[in-house]
């Protein structure tokens, strides 16, 4: 992938809105996931910094701006960093912002 880009399945972890990589793939090929209002089935699909998802969560639905990209998942507050909520909802609302990595 180029450096302008990342794997929206590594993002979506790395961003904390799934808790395994598996989830992050099982959640776009859900047709849970959109990109500037286009449904997106591949997990592998690029997305670029700017980018607007739009997120269909189990507890809520996400419209967020993609402001970086990350190397690794590290914690809440660094993977809060990776995006901009434009839905005016809570931070609190990312569905693994908390809990244990296994």
């Amino acid at each position: 992938m180029r450096e302008h880009r990342q794997r929206l399945d590594k993002w979506l972890w790395f961003a904390r809105f799934a808790r395994t990589r598996p989830a992050a793939v099982r959640l776009v090929e859900d047709g849970h996931v959109r990109i500037e209002g286009r449904r997106i089935l591949n997990s592998a699909q690029g997305v670029k910094l700017g980018d607007v998802l739009t997120l269909a969560l189990p507890h809520a639905t996400m419209v967020v701006r993609v402001l970086a990209f990350a190397e690794r998942r590290g914690p809440f507050e660094t993977a809060r960093l990776l995006y901009e909520r434009l839905d005016g909802g809570s931070d609190e609302a990312s569905l693994a912002e908390s809990g244990d990595d296994d």
